[in-house]
């Protein structure tokens, strides 16, 4: 999907596309399912808070997944939150960087917490790094998804 540095013009699923480098504490990164255990592609559907997405990215805290944009690329815009799996547990928080500069946070996150929806602007930006912390309670439990995540190009 890539057209000279960075992604072709148009909209585009982030699951569909490849990472330049992905870092998961608990297993891989899991593209459209939840992380699961510790074994690729262990996953179940994304869903949280009752809502199931068929695409997105499912990891557990600390992650960092970055993509190479060229400049090429306007908006991302994601849902965000913990995945059912943590079965009421886990408690993150998302961060958008465009480059090294923090753009979209979504403040700490717990399971019962709805899917938040997070839109950053990356006009011009070479990377674009998604990243999960642990809310601040270490990383027990936190399963969570970046739902539905759209590279606008």
């Amino acid at each position: 999907m890539a057209c000279g540095n960075g992604p072709a013009a148009g909209t585009h699923q982030l699951s569909d596309l490849a990472w330049s480098s992905a870092g998961n504490s608990w297993g891989p990164v899991e593209k459209d399912m939840s992380n699961g255990g510790n074994q690729a592609r262990d996953g179940r559907t994304i869903t949280i808070a009752g809502t199931t997405y068929a695409k997105g990215l499912g990891v557990n805290a600390f992650s960092e997944i970055v993509y190479y944009l060229g400049g090429a690329c306007s908006s991302v815009t994601t849902e965000v939150g913990v995945d059912a799996e943590a079965e009421g547990r886990g408690t993150v928080s998302f961060e958008i960087y465009k480059d090294d500069v923090k753009v979209a946070d979504s403040g700490r996150v717990t399971s019962a917490t709805p899917a938040k929806r997070l839109t950053a602007d990356l006009a011009g930006a070479n990377e674009l790094r998604l990243v999960v912390t642990d809310g601040g309670d270490g990383t027990n439990s936190d399963h969570a998804d970046w739902a539905a995540p759209v590279l606008t190009c």
